[in-house]
């Protein structure tokens, strides 16, 4: 992805350090980004918390806010980015949960339902989103495309 690119020189110009928690997409920022030249001055760390024990005990997301509004809500998301912070010490945080499909959609919350979490200069931001074309891997790469494109109208 291009736009992968330009976000890895908008943060070495800018010095600023990147860290993800990845579910839904599976690795797939992490992989983005270290698949480009650079990417070592701006790239910390990543982890793929897949699970929700994963979640809890690496993360520290609360077992309460799984049980009450799941795995992938806009609370278990911010709960994430706000650790990852804490963890990473980067300047810029991102946190993705979602359900990528094919299977494992409700009525309240389909297939396609992702949310991104932003933690930057220690302000958080979740952005919600309902992404039509359902299959996997277009579900993961839409995820992939809007994290990039809020992260480059985030870093002014």
């Amino acid at each position: 992805m291009v736009k992968f690119n330009k976000l890895v020189k908008k943060l070495n110009k800018k010095k600023l350090k990147i860290s993800f928690a990845e579910s839904c997409t599976g690795g797939l920022l992490a992989q983005s980004i270290t698949s480009l030249s650079g990417a070592s001055k701006v790239f910390n760390l990543s982890v793929v918390t897949y699970s929700n024990d994963s979640k809890n005990l690496i993360l520290n997301v609360p077992r309460k806010i799984i049980n009450k509004f799941g795995a992938v809500s806009e609370e278990c998301c911010l709960s994430m980015v706000k650790n990852l912070a804490k963890i990473s010490k980067s300047q810029i945080n991102v946190s993705i949960t979602g359900i990528a499909g094919p299977k494992g959609g409700s009525k309240f919350k389909p297939v396609g339902l992702v949310f991104i979490g932003i933690n930057y200069k220690g302000k958080n931001k979740v952005y919600k989103y309902l992404f039509a074309n359902k299959t996997r891997r277009s579900i993961q790469e839409a995820s992939a495309k809007a994290v990039i494109d809020n992260l480059l109208s985030f870093i002014k």
